[in-house]
């Protein structure tokens, strides 16, 4: 449990404190996973992987899976973003191995189901009777004391009780060893699974599986037959994700051409406004970078926000000046011996410059409701951020434009107009 942040050392933050803590908590042969409790659990019960993002191995034999597994940590250490690598442990677990000799057993007029009571009875308990207080009830087992099967030797000497040879040791029966086997058996898909995990800090999950799924291609040119490589954890909701955006993106855009196109009746028209939209994007990549947040899915929901606004804010100028433009038509007529260069740029000064204080209430009203997001540091703030910091700054750079370029281009445009076809085209903008 965290303390507030408030009550933090000054210039702490969430990776430093993790790097911190790291250094203290290590232990040869363990390692660390830093996670959040929640997540943790979500990712366990969706995806099967404790951490970020897990590399699967499948295949038919632990061992090999358990050798590709080694192969696949040592070529992803040193990739920039990949922390708390490790391999689960497929070898190495210790087993009590009891053999039953058969020969052995039936010389003494014994049988396999009267050993194996003697074992399970001794080492895993007998069920003697049901002890019931009140509304609980509770098993009273009997098995050997703690010492006596923590000890090989002595479970070699459990006492076995014949008919007419009186009491055997086990030993005289089966054969007691300690064995090697897997600490733990995961399959999935009807086959056994081998998994390497490892987390991402300090960049973005994108980047950080492609630079890994580049160092496994090279180290595995071919697979055994039968082994192959799986990517899970939260990779796979990125991955599921940024196949859906790929498909929403566009048709956000085409929808928003469509509406201006049926709104201003003109492709030029359109082309202009549509300028604003790569200038927000610079100042939405501009402010990731300063505030050091990664590309994700809440990011890429704050990018098709801003388009929405940066295209809302250049349709409000172009309405404006071709309001200007319409009323200077009116005034002194529709051709080049009527206006002038110096006409157009007055009207167009005019018009935008009555037209600054709407633009900047439709833009504060969205900035100064976005703050209290951006300064938050509760509960969920860590994936509001994301989709308020680029929204606010790309808004900042969008609206510059709008206010100060986009009328230096609507003009040159008319005068190219007047002069290429002698008349001004004044668009019937449509509610």
């Amino acid at each position: 449990m965290l303390k507030p942040k408030s009550q933090w050392r000054s210039g702490m933050t969430k990776e430093k404190l993790i790097k911190e803590m790291n250094e203290k908590v290590q232990i040869p042969g363990v390692v660390v996973g830093w996670t959040q409790p929640i997540i943790n659990r979500i990712n366990m019960l969706s995806t099967g992987i404790r951490t970020d993002v897990g590399v699967k191995i499948y295949g038919s034999n632990l061992d090999s899976i358990y050798n590709i597994s080694r192969k696949v940590e040592a070529s992803l250490k040193g990739i920039e973003g990949l922390e708390d690598l490790y391999v689960e442990q497929l070898t190495g677990g210790k087993y009590l191995d009891i053999k039953i000799r058969r020969k052995d057993a039936a010389r003494y007029g014994l049988n396999i189901d009267d050993v194996n009571m003697v074992i399970e009875s001794a080492l895993g308990g007998m069920i003697l009777t049901t002890t019931v207080e009140g509304r609980e009830r509770f098993s009273v087992n009997l098995r050997l004391a703690q010492e006596y099967r923590n000890d090989i030797d002595e479970i070699k000497r459990i006492p076995i009780q014949t008919m007419k040879y009186g009491v055997l040791p086990l030993s005289s029966v089966a054969d007691v060893k300690v064995s090697e086997g897997p600490p733990m058996i995961n399959s999935e898909n009807a086959m056994l699974r081998g998994t390497v995990l490892f987390n991402v800090r300090g960049r973005d999950m994108g980047s950080v599986v492609n630079d890994a799924k580049k160092r496994i291609e090279e180290t595995f040119k071919q697979l055994p037959q039968g082994y192959y490589i799986d990517w899970s954890g939260q990779y796979e909701n990125q991955v599921r994700a940024e196949q859906r955006l790929k498909v929403i993106i566009p048709i956000v855009m085409l929808i928003i051409a469509f509406i201006l196109y049926v709104t201003f009746n003109s492709f030029k028209a359109v082309a202009i406004v549509f300028i604003s939209v790569p200038v927000a994007l610079m100042g939405g990549v501009y402010s990731l970078y300063y505030y050091n947040v990664n590309f994700s899915v809440a990011v890429a929901v704050g990018f098709i926000a801003l388009f929405g606004v940066a295209v809302e804010t250049g349709v409000l100028m172009i309405a404006y000046l071709n309001d200007s433009i319409k009323k200077l038509v009116a005034a002194k007529g529709n051709g080049p011996e009527n206006i002038s260069d110096d006409d157009l740029k007055e009207t167009f000064l005019l018009g935008a410059t009555q037209r600054v204080r709407p633009l900047l209430m439709t833009v504060l009203a969205n900035i100064l409701g976005l703050i209290p997001v951006m300064t938050a540091t509760g509960t969920g703030s860590d994936v509001m951020k994301p989709i308020a910091i680029p929204f606010v700054f790309g808004l900042i750079t969008s609206t510059l434009f709008v206010l100060i370029v986009l009328p230096v281009i609507y003009n040159l445009l008319k005068e190219w107009e007047l002069k290429k076809h002698g008349k001004l085209v004044v668009l019937e903008i449509k509610d």
